[in-house]
């Protein structure tokens, strides 16, 4: 399974595979039309209560993935049919944060690859 993570503002690139939004929310000032997205999970991002406790702040980095992949280990059946895509090819996961380093996808890449 090949999963990579992109800001979904930046362009799309052939190379992308499958583009799948993970952010709970939609990005801002985004239309779907430009976001070239193949498929919005926004079910696999964060709680709310993560999300807004998170607030990506890099202080919280460590307990928000600790946290979050917890919240994942609960909801096997999204991760399956995330992972059902991967099978199938490269998937690029989006995110709309502007700090590429600590955000959702970032932590959900980091949990598909240690299972």
């Amino acid at each position: 399974m090949a999963f990579t993570v992109k800001r979904v503002y930046d362009p799309p690139a052939r190379t992308d595979g499958t583009r799948i939004l993970v952010d709970r929310l939609w990005p801002r000032g985004l239309t779907k039309a430009k976001a070239h997205v193949d498929g919005w999970l926004k079910e696999i991002g964060p709680s709310t209560a993560l999300r807004k406790w998170f607030d990506h702040d890099p202080a919280r980095w460590t307990a928000f993935k600790r946290r979050y992949h917890a919240e994942l280990r609960a909801n096997k059946a999204l991760v399956a049919h995330l992972r059902a895509f991967g099978r199938k090819g490269k998937v690029t996961l989006l995110f709309g944060a502007k700090d590429t380093e600590h955000n959702q996808a970032v932590a959900l890449l980091s949990y598909l690859r240690k299972r």
